[in-house]
């Protein structure tokens, strides 16, 4: 199977999926090792942890792809990645990341100086122009299979109707699914399964304006995926810091042992099996 066709195939098989966010290739291992069927690259995360910015589209392709390229390597679960807007060329962005073994991408209806989906101020493009951007992102696909998802942040600035409407501009442009930004109720994932006549995302980022709907609440709307885009890495960065703390007021590291991954653990999650 393609990855493209992975990705499908777990969309099918567990409704709503749950996509798990990954940064890099351990996390994705440990995300498989927790049963996930698909993962996720967030462009945010890559800004954030890959080189220590906001997320208000400095990163290029380059800075997302070699993250992207390492877990497909390494993890053979379908990876959708984050594209931002598509930067200077969505085809080229399409292009390169399925040589890289990514099976989905979504790229934002933002203009190139973008915000977090989840803050105000944003500023978005006219529908037209993300058609366009939509168009060149689907004349790259490498397969039929290989996944477009439209992202739509209009539902903060325009209302759900309007989201809604550029959503289904966007799947007559080619999309093949539909990322929903935002949402702040049951009823407005149901509104936007009902009128996008392809499988939507309800992306369940921690401190954002959606609440954290369960998948139980999810499945009953409708809705075919759920993300969970730095949920691992948040905590992962949280725990950082507060050994990092202990290991600097305490003068040792024996205080916080208990709290960390063990040599044994790690190498079961690598497969590796040391010389004995």
């Amino acid at each position: 199977m393609t990855p493209g066709q992975k990705f499908r195939a777990a969309v099918q098989a567990e409704r709503p999926l749950q996509i798990a966010g990954a940064l890099n290739a351990y996390a994705a291992l440990l995300a498989q090792h927790a049963g996930f069927r698909a993962l996720y690259l967030s462009g945010a995360g890559v800004a954030n942890h890959s080189h220590g910015w906001p997320d208000t589209g400095k990163t290029e392709l380059a800075d997302v792809l070699i993250d992207a390229r390492r877990i497909a390597q390494r993890v053979d679960l379908p990876l959708l990645v984050d594209i931002d807007t598509g930067w200077d060329d969505p085809g080229r962005a399409v292009r390169e990341m399925a040589g890289a073994g990514v099976a989905a991408v979504h790229l934002e209806d933002q203009v190139p100086a973008k915000l977090c989906g989840h803050l105000p101020g944003k500023h978005l493009v006219p529908t037209a122009e993300m058609v366009a951007r939509v168009k060149a992102a689907v004349a790259g696909k490498p397969d039929r299979d290989f996944v477009v998802m439209a992202r739509t942040d209009a539902a903060a600035n325009e209302g759900v109707p309007a989201a809604i409407a550029r959503a289904q501009a966007y799947v007559a442009a080619g999309a093949d699914m539909i990322f929903a930004e935002a949402l702040r109720s049951l009823d407005d994932f149901r509104a936007f399964a009902a009128g996008v006549k392809v499988p939507v995302l309800a992306n369940l980022t921690e401190f954002g304006q959606t609440p954290y709907f369960t998948v139980e609440e999810l499945r009953a709307t409708g809705v075919a995926m759920i993300l969970y885009p730095l949920s691992a890495s948040r905590a992962a960065a949280a725990a950082s810091r507060e050994i990092y703390a202990a290991i600097r007021n305490d003068g040792t590291q024996k205080n916080v042992t208990g709290r960390m991954q063990t040599r044994a653990d790690l190498y079961d999650i690598l497969g590796y099996q040391p010389p004995r």
